[in-house]
């Protein structure tokens, strides 16, 4: 199964926090429903799918998806299986047909993932702000040595968010 890692940074590199009153770019959001749709499912740490309900996101754009959620502590979550580690996340989607897994966040998830081995491409949308303080993308070096990576594709999203597409 292709694991393919999706996320949106800020320009100086940490993951770019979201709020109600700094909601994700409309560009990076569009790019990750159609990702989404051709993966017919996702991957989300528990916090940032809490997150994700608390803003209103997804609704229709998600309803047909096969949503993992990876969670140690949550037992259910309506409209979501609940999983505890990134290797029971991707033998579900397996089971259930998938030959593509999307990793959507945060940025826990992404590194465990990333920890294992287990990414095969990684997209990042690069949003045009700058954080003071953030999360970053983190390889376990004892795991996980310096790899060179393939760029696949670049493109404008719009409104100054850049699509990198990395083959691992």
């Amino acid at each position: 199964m292709k694991t393919i890692l999706w996320a949106t940074l800020s320009a100086n590199g940490n993951y770019a926090q979201s709020s109600p009153e700094n909601p994700p770019k409309k560009e990076a959001l569009e790019d990750f429903i159609t990702h989404a749709k051709a993966a017919g499912n996702f991957i989300v740490g528990r916090k940032t799918f809490e997150g994700m309900l608390a803003s209103g996101g997804g609704g229709e754009d998600f309803a047909n998806l096969d949503i993992v959620v990876i969670s140690r502590s949550n037992k259910e979550i309506p409209g979501a299986t609940i999983v505890s580690s990134p290797q029971e996340a991707l033998q579900f989607l397996n089971e259930k047909g998938h030959h593509t897994a999307l990793l959507s966040g945060g940025a826990d998830l992404h590194n465990s993932f990333l920890t294992e081995n287990l990414v095969d491409e990684i997209v990042l949308n690069i949003a045009p702000v700058l954080e003071g303080k953030g999360l970053n993308l983190l390889i376990n070096k004892s795991k996980y040595t310096f790899k060179p990576i393939e760029l696949l594709n670049v493109k404008s999203l719009g409104n100054g968010v850049v699509h990198l597409h990395y083959k691992v």
